[in-house]
């Protein structure tokens, strides 16, 4: 079972032009990016669970029934009054997102740390909103620790939300402190942009592999063993790229949790393609729909 811990909250996509005021309609949709993971995992055919807290309200009902739909495990989900966090989401000519959040006071930045995770549980992804917003973040990060100290296969994605961030430099001193607790780090070139430094300087502090989304360009890896490889985005027209991170997630960690051994150049380049191939679908529709595994011919 792969464990995936973090938000889920509403997207608020615009809907066409503007109505009155010049103002578009906005349609909400289920979003987060551990949210995303846990249901492109499951669409996928792994065996997943989601380890969040997520509101009563009828944002929150929704979330957990889009987990159930995908076939998720939502035995880890704790429950809030609190209303769901809402992002709303700004599309660019070229499918690319940004976000403005509501966050303040809301469920899922109320996480509290687990008991222990079920038995079978053989991998747990963090990242995103959930590792900034206190006092969550630090039981998030409580988690992350635990699990890799008892020898689960951890990955992390920062999924950077600038905005987000109070302190720029505290976050990326705390972000390094990660490092020796993760085994593959996966993030996309802005994320590393803004964090500073590179995959070799990474590896050096712990992951056993780094690998970068480059946008349209595709995708590549750098590990402790020496291989480096790339390969190209598979072509598709772009509606927006939401989730589209989230999917490389759950394609990476459904190939390489619980793999025995190191994985080769040869792997390497068949998980990155399998990951390239799943993207594509999710840019190809409207918001966080990542494929189902016979889309994939997986």
């Amino acid at each position: 079972m792969i464990v995936v811990a973090g938000e889920a909250l509403i997207d608020l996509v615009a809907d066409g032009a503007g109505g009155d005021g010049g103002l578009p309609a906005l349609l909400p949709r289920h979003g987060g990016g551990p949210y995303n993971t846990a249901v492109a995992l499951g669409r996928l055919g792994a065996a997943a669970a989601f380890c969040s807290r997520v509101s009563s309200d009828a944002f929150g009902e929704s979330l957990l029934a889009g987990l159930r739909a995908a076939g998720v495990d939502i035995s880890l989900v704790q429950r809030g009054p609190e209303p769901t966090t809402l992002a709303v989401a700004a599309v660019g000519a070229d499918g690319s997102a940004g976000y403005g959040f509501y966050a303040g006071g809301t469920a899922d930045r109320l996480f509290t740390l687990p008991g222990a995770l079920p038995e079978a549980a053989s991998a747990l992804c963090v990242g995103t909103c959930s590792l900034v917003l206190e006092p969550g973040a630090t039981a998030y990060e409580a988690l992350l620790r635990r699990e890799a100290e008892r020898g689960l296969f951890t990955m992390l994605d920062p999924n950077i939300r600038p905005g987000l961030v109070p302190d720029p430099d505290a976050y990326r001193a705390r972000f390094r402190s990660w490092l020796p607790y993760v085994s593959l780090l996966k993030l996309s070139e802005e994320d590393a942009q803004w964090l500073g430094g590179t995959p070799e300087d990474w590896l050096a502090e712990g992951p056993q592999a780094v690998v970068l989304t480059h946008g349209g360009r595709g995708l590549s890896v750098r590990t402790r063993s020496g291989v480096a490889c790339a390969v190209r985005a598979d072509r598709v027209e772009v509606v927006d790229t939401i989730g589209a991170g989230d999917t490389v997630n759950a394609a990476l960690l459904l190939r390489l949790a619980g793999m025995p051994g190191t994985p080769d150049e040869s792997t390497w380049r068949d998980t990155l393609s399998f990951a390239a191939r799943a993207a594509a679908v999710t840019c190809s529709r409207a918001g966080a729909e990542p494929p189902y595994a016979a889309e994939l011919g997986a």
